[in-house]
Order: C-alpha cells, then sequence, then structure tokens
C-alpha cells in the first residue's frame, strides 16, 4: 500500500526544517572557531578577559527554540495545518540566525 505522495509544500518545508537541523551545529562551531580566531576570543580563552557579555542563556535558549521548533515542523501532520508547520521553520531560522549572531557579538 503506497501512501499519497506529499505536496510540494509539504517537501519543502520538510526540507527547509532538515537543513536547519543539519545546520545546526556546523553553524555553532564555525561561530566559535571565528570567535575564538579574534584577539579578544583568545584573550576570554586564555585569561577569562573581554568577555563577552552575552549571557549563556541566551544562547542555550536559541539553540532550544531551533531544535524544538525543527523537531517539531518534522513531526507535524504533513496534511493538516501548513501554516503552523511554516510558522515553526520559520521560527527555527530565527532562532538559528539569532543563535549564531549572538556568538559572533562575542568576537
Amino acid at each position: 500500500m503506497n501512501a499519497a505522495p506529499q505536496p510540494a509544500a509539504a517537501r519543502a518545508i520538510t526540507g527547509w526544517s532538515v537543513a536547519g537541523l543539519v545546520l545546526l551545529v556546523p553553524t555553532v562551531v564555525i561561530a566559535w572557531i571565528a570567535v575564538l580566531s579574534t584577539y579578544r576570543g583568545s584573550r576570554c580563552l586564555t585569561y577569562g578577559e573581554q568577555c563577552s557579555t552575552v549571557p549563556g542563556e541566551a544562547l542555550y535558549g536559541c539553540f532550544g527554540v531551533t531544535l524544538a521548533a525543527g523537531l517539531l515542523a518534522l513531526v507535524w501532520p504533513r496534511a493538516r495545518w501548513t501554516g503552523a508547520r511554516i510558522g515553526a521553520v520559520l521560527l527555527q531560522w530565527g532562532a538559528q540566525l539569532t543563535l549564531g549572531a549572538l556568538i559572533l557579538s562575542g568576537a
């Protein structure tokens, strides 16, 4: 018994959600490498001076929101409430870009 093919919009939403989840860890790692390669970042790492004033809770919060919204968009029924899935993916990408910006603001 073959399932009915998914509409193009549902596949696109799933694709954007998966792409965001796959790129989440590389985004964080590359942003931290960029920060730690600066003078200020190396001073923070070595001596604990000139560290970022961004609270860790904000970083963890953005990471959690990104992960939760991405997973929500994946497990949401494909044929129902497409607008809610789009909103979850937009929230996912917004939180992910904010996370990267917050990390880079410590450079």
